[in-house]
């Protein structure tokens, strides 16, 4: 069984023609033939998931002294880092209904640097003029970030580097592996990319319901769009995971009244997911030929 290629060139937009309702789409050679159908029960099963955990993680903070009603910032960060792990959980639980899932089905495979970082900023610029119009139509602050104060980044220095971790780091890894390396990719066998992009752009920015300003979820919305095009035209997840991260961590530190903190947690965020995809590459596709 040979080894899958080291990278991938982009693939078109145009490879999927207009198919009669309720056909799937077949999945382009090299594609996981994962069904449309796993992505929303996925999302559900995830979701669910992270809610029985965060009613134990309460249950278990107000015995140690926690509000129940109003929690401390640990059990806040906690259960927020237990919804990462649902969404990646449950993107390998449902994937794995298809087959023994490969870190290459997820689009974590390298690509052109210099092409990809040409996306990237393509894709924020795209963002970036979006959100600006945006804002002049409703009105507003985007960079009036609810999160951070939510979970008690404010209370402690301690806090403050937990939240940043969070937001910087294992946000932009577990919710780029879910949405766009698991749920597009699914959706994706369905109608093909814009569609799938399309949805998952939405289905992204209603998740961050509770935690932004109703009338900045449009944008929201858009950035998981453009990301979705992203990993379509790199063939790879890492370079959504980078500007995911980018943009966590410029508005975490707009949110701090930050300057020259902002590239330095950027620089060390991109440092740690950088060496946690070499360790879990280096893990998870020796299991996979192993087993094949």
């Amino acid at each position: 069984m040979s080894s899958p290629p080291s990278s991938v060139p982009p693939p078109s937009f145009g490879t999927a023609p207009e198919l009669p309702a309720g056909v799937e789409r077949p999945a382009r050679a090299g594609e996981p033939g994962w069904r449309p159908w796993t992505a929303w029960v996925g999302l559900v099963a995830a979701f669910g998931a992270a809610l029985v955990a965060a009613l134990v993680i309460g249950v278990g903070g107000a015995i140690a002294g926690s509000s129940f009603s109003d929690p401390t910032p640990a059990v806040n960060i906690v259960a927020t880092m237990a919804q990462d792990v649902c969404l990646v959980a449950a993107a390998l639980l449902f994937a794995g209904l298809a087959g023994r899932p490969r870190p290459v089905d997820f689009g974590l495979r390298p690509t052109h640097p210099w092409r990809a970082l040409g996306w990237m900023v393509l894709a924020f610029a795209a963002f970036f003029v979006f959100t600006a119009v945006w804002v002049k139509i409703v009105g507003g602050d985007p960079s009036d970030e609810k999160l951070p104060e939510e979970l008690g980044a404010d209370d402690s220095t301690v806090a403050l580097l937990a939240v940043a971790f969070l937001v910087a780091v294992v946000a932009p890894v577990a919710e780029e592996f879910f949405f766009r390396g698991f749920f597009y990719g699914a959706l994706r066998n369905w109608r093909g990319v814009v569609p799938a992009a399309l949805l998952t752009g939405l289905v992204f920015g209603a998740i961050h319901a509770g935690s932004t300003d109703v009338e900045f979820l449009v944008p929201l919305a858009f950035f998981g769009f453009a990301l979705c095009l992203l990993r379509e035209r790199t063939g790879s997840l890492y370079p959504c995971i980078v500007l995911h991260c980018a943009n966590n961590s410029l508005a975490f530190g707009i949110s701090q009244e930050w300057t020259w903190q902002i590239p330095v947690l950027f620089g060390v965020s991109l440092t740690i997911i950088s060496l946690g995809a070499l360790l879990v590459r280096a893990r998870w596709e020796p299991a996979v030929a192993a087993a094949a």
